[in-house]
């Protein structure tokens, strides 16, 4: 804003004066821009004062532009009345234009399309602050691997400088990860994710592309791993040193239920708790790294300066494997350690000012995880000597606590490390997974879709934290120890590469057929290109046979196949449930939009007949 006295119109021009000249000149169609324009000239004692204030509206109006919201919110749409479950609206008729037109682009979408797809429904408000967003992120980055994976990727490459420049690509291509998903949650801002772009995106067929988000995310979409990784490493650090398969398992049931009860019940503790946990498990890897560099600069061994010497340049390289299926294996683990950079973008209509912090919170959380995964390295390396990761492999980190704190007290530091880890993991990822499968419940793809979409009675997402639940409940109890518990983490990871892939492309075919779109942050092309290079070469890598073959006598691609048939068995039913029994049986699937009590806005599927 312009102020009065030195900097302002220095009494040249009354107070009405002014303003009426700003807004004659910023609204689009007045009949007196140009009028308005020769007054304020006239009445400057300068043409350069008169452009600097000129410059200085301009610059205000831009600013007020880049405030309003990208997207209209759908109660824009509504009634005033609307206030119960029994108000409805038909979604499927929008003002005349055929959706073949939509989707070629042969027609671009009205605003109301566009709200169809990308409704504002939450009723939980924007909560979520820049702090809280951050720790989403780097918590669900940041997990239980940091204390596996460079052990496993040094022993597979041989050596520390080939291990070292691994992690560097797999930040890179991270980065490139990380911009397609900011491009897509900067231009589209709505809680979701993946399935808010996918949607959005490929619109006809129609309801396939969210049949197919629904399948994933409710069947595969459940949080074991961590569990489990949390009951064995705090038995192991209390002294349960074989834990029957029924406390283990109780255990890591009792974690769930826990985190779902906090994030249910009491969803405004759960964040705080999941922000102090994320900062600890931050705090925790920075004490590792100066831990380790306090022991190697201030004991007086001789084993000291043998272990760092092996960073020197000549000993850096030595015994490197420089085979491609090897380096391609290690650059999959480095690339799966920053899985989760895009975890705000499933709770975005909870954040505040969601474009701005989505691109701060990605960026920060990205340099973070490079700078601790590459200190956390170098700290390893010179704890422990080369030779010793090479044969414990995995057990890297507890080497790396034994000869840092003793052998009593690094058996128990080291499993509460990881369990904390693993239990701060559990409680981010079900707080966003939660948010998606009640976006997804709230278009009418789950049964009871009005009792899983509410926010009642504690104003959390409970009917998608119980969507969440049961699925990963089953997953812990069912499944026997061992190698079927591995193959369905394997099978649960596959065919999200689809979904990956599906959205690159998306991204360049939008930036094709819909240029109009307002995009606060554009996607560099190679780094796009080089994302979907990559989810190619992992939904390839299964078929290619391995050296050794599995020890459970099945097909080395076998999880790969049953992953994919999953998503095969979806396209199957859309088929049928969309296409062909509403053929047979002479009706068509039709959307109707209702508001429930709490005011959450959800869509109801069903069947209209034709009356002609």
């Amino acid at each position: 804003m312009l102020r009065s006295g030195s900097y302002g119109l220095r009494g040249a021009a009354t107070h009405d004066q002014y303003h009426f000249v700003r807004y004659a000149i910023f609204v689009p169609g007045s009949s007196h821009q140009a009028f308005s324009a020769l007054i304020l000239l006239s009445q400057c004692p300068s043409l350069t004062y008169a452009l600097e204030q000129l410059s200085l509206i301009t610059m205000n109006t831009l600013d007020d532009q880049e405030r309003r919201p990208l997207l209209s919110p759908t109660s824009s749409r509504l009634p005033s009345t609307a206030t119960t479950s029994d108000s409805k609206h038909p979604l499927s008729q929008v003002e005349g234009i055929a959706e073949d037109n939509i989707v070629t682009g042969d027609v671009h979408p009205t605003r109301s399309v566009e709200d169809d797809v990308l409704p504002e429904t939450s009723t939980l408000g924007r909560t979520l602050t820049w702090q809280s967003a951050y720790i989403l992120v780097i918590s669900r980055v940041i997990g239980s691997g940091i204390f596996a994976t460079p052990g496993a990727i040094l022993r597979s490459v041989g050596s520390p400088g080939l291990s070292l420049l691994l992690w560097f690509i797999g930040a890179i291509i991270a980065g490139c990860g990380l911009m397609v998903s900011l491009e897509f949650g900067s231009m589209l801002p709505r809680s979701g994710g993946d399935k808010v772009y996918l949607e959005f995106t490929y619109r006809r067929p129609r309801f396939l592309a969210s049949t197919l988000i629904a399948i994933h995310a409710v069947l595969l979409g459940f949080t074991a791993s961590n569990c489990i990784v949390f009951s064995e490493y705090l038995l192991f650090a209390f002294g349960g040193q074989n834990p029957s398969d029924l406390l283990r398992k109780g255990l890591a049931i009792a974690l769930l239920t826990t985190v779902t009860i906090i994030h249910g019940c009491f969803p405004r503790f759960g964040v705080k708790l999941q922000n102090i946990l994320g900062w600890v498990k931050v705090g925790l890897v920075v004490f590792m790294i100066f831990s380790g560099i306090y022991v190697v600069l201030f004991r007086p061994s001789t084993e000291a300066a043998r272990t760092s010497a092996t960073l020197s340049w000549g000993n850096l390289w030595e015994d490197t494997n420089w085979n491609w299926g090897v380096i391609a294996t290690s650059l999959f683990k480095v690339f799966y350690s920053y899985n989760g950079l895009d975890n705000a973008n499933y709770v975005l209509n909870e954040v505040k000012d969601p474009v701005r912090t989505l691109r701060s919170v990605m960026m920060a959380a990205l340099t973070t995880a490079c700078g601790l995964y590459a200190l956390i390295n170098v700290a390893y390396f010179l704890v422990v000597p080369i030779e010793d990761i090479k044969e414990s492999g995995e057990l890297i980190a507890a080497l790396y606590f034994t000869r840092i704190f003793g052998e009593g007290l690094g058996k128990t530091v080291l499993p509460l490390a990881v369990a904390l880890s693993a239990g701060a993991n559990v409680l981010v990822v079900a707080f966003s997974a939660a948010r998606t499968k009640q976006e997804i419940a709230r278009q009418g793809f789950l049964p009871f879709s009005d009792i899983l979409s509410s926010t009642r009675p504690f104003n959390s997402p409970l009917g998608g934290l119980l969507v969440h639940y049961i699925p990963s409940f089953l997953v812990i109890a069912l499944p026997p120890t061992g190698e079927v518990y591995s193959f369905i983490l394997e099978v649960e990871g596959y065919p999200g590469q689809f979904l990956a892939l599906a959205v690159g492309f998306g991204l360049l075919w939008l930036r094709a057929k819909r240029p109009d779109l307002k995009r606060p942050f554009k996607a560099w092309i190679p780094a796009v290109l080089l994302r979907i290079g990559l989810s190619l070469a992992l939904l390839a890598a299964p078929f290619f046979p391995p050296d050794t073959k599995p020890v459970n006598g099945l097909f080395h691609a076998t999880y790969a196949v049953v992953g994919a048939s999953i998503l095969g068995a979806g396209v199957v039913y859309w088929y049928f449930w969309i296409v062909l029994i509403p053929k047979l049986r002479g009706y068509k699937i039709e959307e109707c939009e209702e508001t429930l009590k709490d005011g959450t806005t959800i869509t109801k599927l069903v069947h209209s007949r034709s009356t002609s």
